[in-house]
């Protein structure tokens, strides 16, 4: 998959909520990079579909993935060992680890506002994408 980024859960919860801090950035990075085919793993999107369950706003929540085009990428097989090794390597917790797994199999660059995230991406060799 050439031209895939990764995003991770802040970048969508940010854009989701034109009340979030972050939603300005989050919303520049994304029609930035609108070329781009986006994705995120299963974890990342079960994450960003907390707030607008709570909300009772799912389906509007889904619109917006289905908008952006939003790819729902698997797990690779063994995932199990390949995250406990992320997570020893990198120090990062685990739902950053899955961001990085599916990024790392499919070679694609990853986009978050969480530094310490993109500085884990930036350790195994992944290329960010800067807000």
């Amino acid at each position: 998959m050439a031209g895939v980024i990764v995003l991770d859960a802040s970048v969508l919860i940010a854009y989701l909520d034109d009340s979030d801090a972050n939603h300005d950035p989050a919303t520049a990075l994304l029609e930035r990079e609108i070329e781009e085919d986006f994705a995120a793993s299963s974890l990342t999107l079960a994450e960003v579909l907390v707030g607008p369950t709570r909300a009772g706003r799912v389906p509007d929540a889904l619109v917006a993935l289905e908008d952006l085009e939003v790819s729902e990428l698997p797990f690779p097989p063994e995932a199990s060992v390949k995250l406990a090794e992320l997570r020893v390597r990198t120090g990062l917790r685990m739902p950053d680890c899955c961001v990085l797994l599916v990024a790392h199999e499919r070679q694609a660059r990853v986009a978050s506002l969480d530094v310490g995230l993109n500085g884990g991406a930036a350790k195994i060799g992944l290329e960010v994408v800067a807000p």
